[in-house]
């Protein structure tokens, strides 16, 4: 009888869960509690802190997972204005750190509203689509592109590059995924190129900074091109097999900088070497790949672009943060999913993957 009703009660916990997809962001958490221990000088503390972030994730994961597709997408609309109303309050009303003026205080807390527009705008988008999914035209199109504009705008002008990217990005997705003409795709891309020279002029110094120092770290070693040089020193002196766990000499001689966050996967890489990066990328890979296929056979116009737009978002963050890690892109502060220290992106990858299981929990039946 206890047997039977242990069996029925992890049904019911594990039913609305995808399995592959667990294990893998499992294997993913195991990885980066490893590397955090390390690149946090055995801090049990910021341990602490992850574990709690980490159940609180999975908490939100499982209850959103549990919700059909249809009832959160009654959200989308609610949750999009009450997102670009806060980043409205920002700008009016924001609270100004190192020059960035990024977080809303609500008396309670101290909130970051361009992180809502992560979920937000590909919810908007995807509603948007399935209400006028059988009389689409190229108006709509240039309706959703003003919708992805709008929190675009607000949240560079905070300035962050790196969250704007990755919301205008997740806007676009959704716009792929909802069957935007390739020619469009290809004209915007080749607009976008020759407008280069008026983004350069409309950038902040600090984020041309950026660039140049991509060009040539050298130019600048002890300022903005000692992140980068000493990322790239970490990852190389790894070699195949790593420096073994805790004996990473840039790690603990403290010369990788935000070892804990942005910059993890330096640590990783240095300790780990090629060998662990493989592994990584593997799971890494096994959940993007573990996505599409539930994005392939969600049965809804909203399931498809909404789990479409999760995914190649989640791509993003690990091709960004890799990317710059490894200096083949500009820094711009993207945290690695599920390996970096910080509660705030962690729960917003978890929502977006709760919803994900629950479009997926519905084809299933």
């Amino acid at each position: 009888m206890q047997v039977s009703l242990a069996k029925r009660l992890t049904r019911a916990i594990m039913d609305p869960l995808d399995g592959w997809l667990l294990a893998l962001l499992a294997g993913v958490f195991v990885l980066s509690m490893i590397a955090l221990f390390s690149a946090s000088n055995q801090s049990w503390a910021k341990i602490d802190n992850k574990l709690v972030y980490t159940a609180l994730s999975l908490l939100i994961m499982w209850l959103l997972a549990r919700l059909s597709p249809q009832t959160v997408m009654h959200l989308a609309l609610p949750l999009y204005v009450a997102g670009v109303l806060l980043l409205v309050g920002v700008e009016l009303f924001g609270i100004t750190v190192n020059g960035s003026t990024r977080w809303l205080n609500v008396g309670i807390a101290r909130i970051q509203p361009s992180e809502i527009m992560k979920i937000a705008l590909p919810m908007m988008l995807a509603w948007y689509f399935q209400k006028y999914e059988t009389t689409l035209n190229w108006r709509h199109y240039v309706v959703a592109a003003v919708l992805i504009v709008i929190p675009g705008l607000l949240i560079l002008k905070q300035p962050d590059l790196g969250t704007a990217t990755l919301v205008m990005g997740a806007g676009f997705f959704a716009l792929f995924f909802a069957g935007l003409s390739w020619k469009i795709i290809i004209g915007g891309g080749v607009a976008f190129l020759a407008s280069l020279p008026v983004v350069w002029n409309l950038m902040h110094d600090y984020q041309r900074k950026r660039v140049l120092t991509l060009i040539d770290p050298m130019e600048d070693p002890l300022g903005a091109g000692y992140h980068i040089i000493q990322s790239m020193i970490a990852i190389g002196s790894g070699g195949v097999w790593g420096k073994g766990w805790l004996a990473g000499s840039q790690t603990h001689l403290d010369y990788i900088p935000e070892r804990t966050t942005d910059f993890i996967f330096a640590v990783y890489s240095e300790e780990f070497g090629l060998v662990g990066n493989l592994l990584l990328l593997a799971l890494y890979l096994g959940i993007i790949s573990r996505c599409l296929l539930i994005t392939a056979r969600a049965p809804t116009l909203y399931g498809r672009l909404l789990a479409g737009a999760i995914t190649l978002s989640f791509f993003v963050y690990v091709f960004v943060n890799m990317g710059m890690v490894a200096g083949i892109l500009p820094v711009v502060g993207v945290p690695l999913p599920f390996m970096s220290y910080g509660g705030t992106a962690t729960v917003s990858l978890a929502i977006g993957l709760g919803m994900l299981m629950g479009i997926g929990k519905l084809q299933r039946r």
